[in-house]
């Protein structure tokens, strides 16, 4: 955790810190701006860098924080009474989240309401260090729970943990459900507070968990979309290798399809974890678990080319190790993946909608379709249960009763 800044310890009411720059063109804003207002604002800046509570890079942590830091100093010296407030920042030598808090107070906002609140704190604390859970988990996790306690303090002015009831909480979900959320958007929530509440009851927090006879919503199982192999071909071979980074997304399709990695996986291949006297590459998938995947011999190819003749190019003095690097030498993010996956299918004429995790749908329905063992599949894809890779079977059952549909005379 980044300590303070120094510059904003002698912070005055409606000052500007040195090393910080206001907007030169302050937005217009109205007299009437709630307090609703300011807190939902600040509490989206802080779930998109949500990073800065548990970032590993020193450097990278402060610089968000001052950025956010900055931002929020700006929008709050225009509110009103803000200048009636006392400095906020008067000990450099407190923690970033600590500053945050001052930051809440300053601004005459309950500290229930904040996503810095002891108890969702400490449990994603606990998520991230105890549970070694993905940073993207921890980030959705929060997020449900910083939602509910919003709707608690505003619709049953609940400000603590303790007031929470198993009708509460239904009552949340149903209010969720009437929004339009789908059944598999409302189980994460439910699972978010199940884990959450049985944390504090663990603790001694609270001295009856209220959401342990809470149910999860039922799911419908709808089986994945896949391309067929023909469908695959096109797809590749529709790749213009002669545009501009052509060589990279060629690589980069063939990677998803021959290994079967997802998007996340793909974005943060390493070459140092690529061998290609072994043809195999080592992932990281969801709970921070590693392994070992083959990868075909064509994209292989395919990454040879690329790394030997494009690679080089795209590499600048702050790059990393990656495979796949922007135009500015930094990881392709996941959604840049998805636009070029989604750009080269349009040009490939293929009617389907065509998205990164299809492939790996294609991946292991392909595998079992040509007589690959189940628990096989289940390791190359990473699966924790043989129930999730179970839903391959039914989608190569219902191609062969269309196959026999099709081409048996008296089907």
């Amino acid at each position: 955790m980044c300590s303070a800044p120094k510059a904003l310890s002698k912070l005055q009411p409606g000052a500007s810190p040195k090393g910080f720059t206001a907007p030169r063109k302050p937005l217009a804003l109205k007299a009437r701006f709630t307090r609703d207002v300011i807190r939902s604002i600040i509490s989206t800046a802080l779930i998109c860098t949500s990073g800065i509570f548990g970032i590993q890079n020193h450097h990278q942590t402060k610089s968000r924080f001052q950025r956010l830091v900055t931002r929020m100093i700006g929008f709050l010296g225009r509110c009103p009474g803000w200048r009636e407030t006392a400095p906020f920042a008067l000990n450099t030598d407190r923690s970033a989240m600590s500053l945050l808090q001052r930051v809440w107070h300053a601004a005459r906002l309950p500290l229930q309401y904040c996503v810095v609140e002891d108890s969702i704190d400490s449990f994603i604390r606990f998520l991230a260090v105890e549970r070694g859970l993905s940073e993207n988990y921890q980030v959705s996790t929060q997020r449900s729970l910083i939602d509910f306690a919003h709707w608690c303090a505003a619709s049953k002015k609940i400000d603590n943990s303790r007031g929470v009831t198993l009708p509460v909480i239904s009552e949340y979900l149903a209010d969720r459900k009437r929004g339009g959320l789908s059944a598999s958007s409302i189980k994460l929530i439910v699972v978010a507070l199940k884990i959450f509440f049985r944390f504090l009851a663990a603790k001694g927090t609270i001295e009856r968990d209220p959401a342990e006879a809470l149910a999860l919503p039922r799911i419908e199982r709808y089986l994945p979309e896949t391309l067929n192999e023909l469908q695959v071909e096109q797809f590749l071979e529709s790749i213009d290798l002669k545009a501009v980074h052509g060589l990279r997304d060629r690589a980069m399709i063939e990677l998803l399809y021959a290994s079967g990695l997802r998007i996340s996986e793909l974005a943060n291949a390493r070459l140092e974890n690529f061998n290609f006297e072994e043809r195999v590459v080592r992932v990281t998938g969801k709970g921070n678990k590693t392994r070992l995947v083959p990868v075909g011999r064509k994209a292989c190819e395919a990454l040879a080319a690329y790394l030997s003749v494009e690679r080089p190019k795209l590499v600048k003095p702050r790059s990393s190790s990656e495979i796949f690097l922007s135009e500015r030498g930094s990881k392709l993010t996941t959604a840049r993946i998805w636009q070029i996956v989604k750009k080269h299918a349009r040009r490939a004429g293929l009617e389907k909608n065509v998205y990164p995790h299809l492939l790996r749908h294609s991946f292991a329905t392909h595998l079992l379709g040509n007589g690959a063992d189940l628990r096989i599949i289940q390791e190359m894809l990473g699966h924790a249960d043989i129930s999730t890779t179970q839903v391959y079977t039914h989608v190569d059952q219902q191609r062969l009763k269309a196959v026999h549909r099709q081409f048996h005379p008296r089907a």
